[in-house]
Parts: structure tokens; C-alpha cells; sequence
């Protein structure tokens, strides 16, 4: 009987526990209106620095007067650019290839193979007029089409240039048609994530714009991005046309659409060769993408070019004044037309400030996005005035028939990776990081430690803590627990969003102190019996904190973002805006962990603040270990937990998941993740269950 009635007391007290927990409330910040919660707390704070950065842009150009004031500015915005892509390489032979003849009416085509990088090719299709040589040369860099050049869209406006005497080159950029980087060893019905869209090759995975993205990945600890590759892709692709003897190297123009309209914005800015554009169904002001849609896939984004005062109209005004037309849509829902006309007012003004104000003009058809019919007509009679010097109407077969895909091939297999002897762009950045890393061990070797912490900080731009404001804090509620209660607070830094926080203190205090980050929220190891707990109930002060898009701050679902599977994470957005101000989030949580730190090192110390462990797991592992290299002084010990091992698993690594928010741009310049151990002291950083940088690839469903 003792025994039943104890077993009844027990179940009891357990049920009496367990409802008292479950009425739990480790929430902190107020519920968020539907709109906060749709764009989400640090994307709006990153916002608003963007259009701070817009406005500081407006005054630069509204001081801009004559003529030298725009090649001054010309020149400024060309070389940043060109830097902040990581530059170009040397030339290198093209060891072009003809694969195959196509014969049209009225043109011809030829499937042609070359190398912009020793073993990395570029597949193409040349199209050439019936009618007797030299021809201008136009360059067609495909958008976001998944089979890339031989979209029907971009074969048309290829065939109507070739049968009105211009010959137009159409290649496949990186990551479309026979070029993918990141193939399965399985073969797909679908690409993954949904069962709309087929890939153009069994082995293929991924949308083109998650591929460019995670090509980014790979190319941002190097100083570079996609961009980069890609630009210089068009640059060779022009080093081919220019080596026939049927063009005219004089005559060469650049159009494409969507993710073509941004290369060839890309190209004709900094490539001199090229006379005359059309970029199509890109050319906006960034405000319009930030405050809409947010901001595109990786190499649409160039590191710090907010901050520096580079918006998508610098692209026009850094070729002015040779011949650009701006094509666009009505209804395009991503480039929206209402920048595209301001972005036109600003080159047509900066055109007139130049005394060639004819020579930038905008065609806007009644359409959505794409390489439509008006548009395709636009670009070429644009072309054909400028570089035929002709001003006769050019109007497109809406019958023409097109290639099979097939036909237009360039590669053996379909895919050019596939190929014997093809490098992929992820072996180029390896062997790139493979030169950096000699460069490095020979700094790192010197050993003078204030240096190269200096030279961190310089690379990754954490503040020092002493310029970094302490935050406000707030109290707003408190729970009680056997043996200790937790205190509800919002930290509140210089930046602006709020840091909920829960302060555990126990009742018999031992006197260490423990900042407490867990990359999926402060709540997960708070619950009762968590690993929070058994420190407390050992005498720690524990302050669990969600920094800057983690836990109560982080985006639960960004819709905008399927095009990326799941493999960028649901943040891609702030860490997006953050990049194009010029940061990373790596130093955006570095300094919310070091003024963290600083609250819970001087909470009720009697001025004399203590120093702190610091735990740090997942996602917030790689920012710890940043604040603790730069700030050691303040640190007791540093244990860390799945975090990856180097920057340079993830250059080398085809695909990765959710790295981006990991990376620090131009980082393996100076410095790795094991070399910030040795400026900790590596007998102080603990490190358990390392990540993979493909972590959870496995097992995300199909």
C-alpha cells in the first residue's frame, strides 16, 4: 500500500511539474506585427542602413557637373568594382574547338567549345549571317534559363542579329545548360525541391540560381564571387568573337535578359570592347529590390558596393557615353519598372552632363520578365544602329523555327563537367586557396600575435569592444525554478535590435559566469533538465542570448527564397543586405556576443567584472570564436560545437548548406578558422563534434 501511495505521490508531483513548466513562457520580445514578422527584425535594420547608403549615393551623383566630374567618377566605380570581385586572371590560350555546323534560313549556326580558364570551357553557339564577312559581333549571355543557350527565347534573338547581318555569339554561363557545377552521381526526374521543372541533364540537381549562389559560397572567403567568373566567361567569350576573321573587332556589341541583363551589365561596364548595349530586364535601382523582392541570387551582389555608393545604375554610367539602351517590362515583378525609369533619368542626365545625351535611351514593353518579342526587336535595332549605322525597322518571324536542344550541344555527355579533363570552378577556388594557404603559414609563422590580430579585425571589421557602445537592458518578466529563477531581458545595442536574453541565477552562486549561444535559439538548451540547468544547479550564472538572426530574431519562413532548396537558409536575406553594406554576419554576431559578454562580465560585479566561458553552438560557433581571438582578455575558456573546421573545406566543397552566413569575404587572405585558436591560445578552446560543411544534405527530403 506504502508503495502505491508513493508511486502516486510521485506520478503526482511529476504531473504537477510538468505543468508548470508547460506553462512556461521563455519567449521575450512582444509578438511582432505581420509585417515585422514577414521581413523580420534585422533585415529591417539592415534595411534602413541601405537607404541611408542610397541617399549618401544621391548626393555623390547630384554633385556630379561636367564632363571630368563624370570620368573621375567613372574611374573610381570601375576600379572598386573590378576590386571587389577579386579582378581578373591572366589570359590563357582559348584552344578553341568547332563541334558542329547548323544550317538555318538566312544564318548559320556552329556549336563552338573554348577555355576561359586552363581546362574549364565555356560551350557556345555562334551565329553567323548568310551574307558575305565582316560582321559586327554581339555578345548574348543567357539569363536564368535552365538549358541556357538553347532557350527558344535566346535562340530568336540570336537568328534575328545573324539575318539582319550581325553575328551574335550565345553562350552558357556557369552554372546553366551544358555548364552545371554541382551534379548527383544519381540521376533526377526533377530538379530538387519540387516536380515543375525537368533538368536539362539528368545528373543535375539544382536550379541555376541556387548553383551561382553556392559557387558564391565558395568564392567568398578568396575575396571574389561568382560575379567574377562569370564576367570573365563574356570577356574570353569576346576574346573568341574578336579571333574570327568573319567580325569585326571594332564592331562588338552585349545584350542578354534577366541574369543576362546583368551580365551584360557587368560587361559592358568594364569592358571596354564592348561599343554598344542593351541590358534586358535588370537594370532597376537596389532600393526597389530590397524594400520588394530582397536581393537576388549570389553573384548579383557585390561586396560592399552599398556602402561604397555603387548601385545598379553605376553599371550604365561607368560605360557612358557609348551607346546603351534599356530594355524592360511593364510587369516585371522582380526588376521593377518604376526604378528602371529612375534609373534611366540618372544615365540619361549623366549622358547630357557627357554632351551625348542621344546615345542612352529605354524601351518599355507591355510584358512581364523576359527576353520578349518587343524586346528582342529593340535590342537588335539598336545594334543595328550603332554598329551597322542603319536605321531600318527590324521585325522577328513570330513563326521562327528553333534548335532542339541536341542540336545546339556542345560537350560529348551533355555536360561539359562530365567531359575528360574538365575542371570545375570548385577546383579552380580550391587551387587558389591552395596559394593563399602558403601565403598564410608564412604570416602566421612570424608569431607576433598583436599583428595579426590587428589583421583580423582589419579583414573581418569587428569593432574593437571599447569603440562598441554598452547596450540598454530592460527587464521584462522573470520565471521561478527550484534552486534559481530566470530573468527575461532585451539588450538593446547601438545597432538597434533587440537581443532577448534569459538570465539564469542561481541561488547559491559559485561565482563563474557562462554566455550561453545556441545557434537554433536560447530557448533550446533552457528547457528544465537542459544543459543550461545542470550548470546553474552547479552555482553558474548563465546568460542564454538569441544574437542577430538567431532564435526570436531570425526569419522562421522566408518565402522569397525557394529558389535555393534550403541550401542558403532562411536568413540568406540579411546576410545578403549585410554583404552589400560591406559585412558580414559573422561581424555582425561577433559584436553582439562581445557586448553580451561585457553585460554579463559586469552584472552586479561590484565594478570589478569577471571573466566569462563562452559556449557556443552551431551557427553562432564561428562568430564566438572571432570575438574571443580579438577580445581574449575577457574570456575564461571557449567551448565550441559543430562548427566547421575550415573556410577552406567550404572553397573546395560543390555543395555546401547554410555556409554563407559563415563566411567572412576575403578572409583566407590573411587568415583560417584554426589560426583565430592560436591568437585565443588553442589551450583554452575546446571543440567537440565538428560540422560538415554539407551538413544535413543526407537527410533533407527530395
Amino acid at each position: 500500500m506504502k508503495c502505491l501511495l508513493s508511486l502516486f505521490a510521485i506520478t503526482a508531483t511529476l504531473h504537477t511539474t510538468l505543468l508548470v513548466h508547460a506553462a512556461e513562457d521563455l519567449t521575450v520580445l512582444p509578438p511582432m506585427s505581420e509585417e515585422v514578422a514577414e521581413s523580420g527584425l534585422v533585415y529591417q535594420s539592415l534595411q534602413k542602413r541601405a537607404h541611408d547608403a542610397f541617399a549618401k549615393r544621391k548626393e555623390v551623383y547630384e554633385n556630379i557637373k561636367t564632363p571630368e566630374d563624370c570620368e573621375a567618377y567613372q574611374k573610381r566605380m570601375k576600379e572598386f568594382f573590378q576590386t571587389q570581385i577579386g579582378g581578373f586572371p591572366e589570359r590563357t590560350p582559348l584552344n578553341p574547338r568547332v563541334i558542329g555546323k547548323l544550317k538555318g534560313d538566312g544564318f548559320r549556326v556552329e556549336n563552338v567549345i573554348y577555355e576561359s580558364w586552363p581546362g574549364h570551357h565555356v560551350t557556345a553557339n555562334l551565329y553567323l549571317p548568310a551574307t558575305p564577312p565582316p560582321y559586327p559581333g554581339v555578345l548574348v549571355p543567357c539569363g536564368h534559363s535552365h538549358n541556357g543557350k538553347a532557350s527558344a527565347a535566346y535562340q530568336r534573338a540570336c537568328i534575328l542579329l545573324a539575318k539582319n547581318g550581325m553575328a551574335a555569339l550565345c553562350y552558357d554561363p556557369i552554372g546553366q545548360g551544358e555548364r552545371y557545377q554541382v551534379l548527383s552521381e544519381q540521376p533526377n526526374e526533377f530538379f530538387k525541391g519540387g516536380s515543375r521543372y525537368r533538368p536539362p541533364h539528368p545528373q543535375v540537381q539544382y536550379y541555376c540560381t541556387a548553383e551561382h549562389t553556392l559557387m558564391t559560397v565558395s568564392a567568398i572567403p578568396l575575396g571574389s564571387n561568382s560575379a567574377r567568373y562569370r564576367i570573365w566567361d563574356g570577356m574570353r567569350s569576346i576574346d573568341y568573337l574578336i579571333s574570327r576573321p568573319e567580325i569585326d573587332a571594332s564592331r562588338i556589341g552585349c545584350t542578354g535578359n534577366s541574369g543576362g541583363g546583368t551580365l551584360t551589365s557587368y560587361i559592358m561596364a568594364l569592358d571596354d570592347r564592348v561599343q554598344v548595349a542593351a541590358p534586358v530586364c535588370y537594370s532597376t535601382m537596389y532600393r526597389y529590390l530590397i524594400d520588394f523582392n530582397g536581393p537576388q541570387d549570389g553573384e548579383q551582389n557585390i561586396f560592399g558596393q552599398l556602402a561604397y555608393g555603387m548601385d545598379i545604375a553605376d553599371y550604365t554610367l561607368m560605360r557612358a557615353p557609348k551607346p546603351t539602351l534599356i530594355c524592360a517590362g511593364t510587369h516585371d515583378s522582380t526588376f521593377k519598372i518604376d526604378g528602371t525609369w529612375e534609373l534611366f533619368r540618372e544615365a540619361k542626365r549623366f549622358y547630357t552632363r557627357m554632351g551625348y545625351a542621344e546615345r542612352v535611351d529605354i524601351i518599355e514593353a507591355d510584358a512581364p520578365h523576359g527576353f520578349t518579342i518587343k524586346l528582342r526587336e529593340g535590342s537588335a535595332r539598336w545594334m543595328n544602329r550603332w554598329l551597322m549605322h542603319k536605321e531600318n525597322a527590324i521585325f522577328e518571324d513570330e513563326d521562327q523555327p528553333v534548335f532542339t536542344d541536341e542540336e545546339l550541344q556542345c560537350s560529348q555527355s551533355g555536360q561539359i563537367l562530365l567531359d575528360a579533363g574538365e575542371r570545375s570552378l570548385f577546383e579552380i577556388n580550391d587551387g587558389l586557396n591552395q596559394q593563399l594557404a602558403q601565403e598564410r603559414a608564412e604570416l602566421w609563422s612570424s608569431g607576433d600575435l598583436g599583428t595579426l590580430r590587428d589583421l583580423v579585425r582589419e579583414v573581418s571589421g569587428i569593432k574593437r569592444l571599447a569603440n562598441i557602445p554598452r547596450p540598454e537592458s530592460k527587464t521584462v518578466g522573470s520565471i521561478k525554478r527550484p534552486g534559481y529563477k530566470i530573468t527575461k531581458l532585451i539588450l538593446t545595442p547601438d545597432h538597434g535590435v533587440p537581443l532577448p536574453a534569459l538570465l539564469f541565477e542561481p541561488e547559491a552562486p559559485s561565482g563563474k559566469r557562462t554566455l550561453y549561444l545556441h545557434g537554433e535559439g536560447k530557448q533550446v538548451d533552457a528547457v528544465p533538465g537542459g544543459a543550461i540547468e545542470q550548470r546553474v544547479k552547479q552555482g553558474e550564472m548563465v546568460l542564454a542570448v538569441d544574437i542577430r538572426a538567431i532564435g526570436e530574431t531570425s526569419r522562421k519562413n522566408n518565402r522569397k527564397i525557394g529558389w535555393s532548396h534550403g541550401l542558403l537558409g532562411a536568413n540568406y536575406h540579411e546576410w545578403a543586405v549585410a554583404f552589400l553594406l560591406g559585412e558580414s554576419m559573422v561581424k555582425l554576431r561577433a559584436e553582439d556576443i562581445l557586448v553580451a559578454t561585457r553585460f554579463l562580465s559586469e552584472y552586479q560585479s561590484q565594478e570589478k567584472p569577471q571573466q566569462v566561458e563562452l559556449v557556443a553552438i552551431g551557427e553562432t560557433a564561428i562568430p564566438a570564436l572571432h570575438a574571443a581571438a580579438l577580445e581574449p582578455e575577457l574570456f575564461s575558456e571557449i567551448k565550441l560545437s559543430r562548427m566547421i573546421s575550415s573556410w577552406g573545406e567550404v572553397v573546395k566543397t560543390p555543395e555546401t548548406q547554410n555556409q554563407l552566413i559563415n563566411t567572412v569575404h576575403g578572409s583566407l587572405k590573411v587568415y583560417d578558422l584554426p589560426n583565430l585558436m592560436t591568437l585565443v591560445g588553442k589551450e583554452r578552446v575546446k571543440v567537440s563534434h565538428p560540422a560538415d560543411v554539407k551538413a544535413g544534405l543526407a537527410t533533407r527530403k527530395p
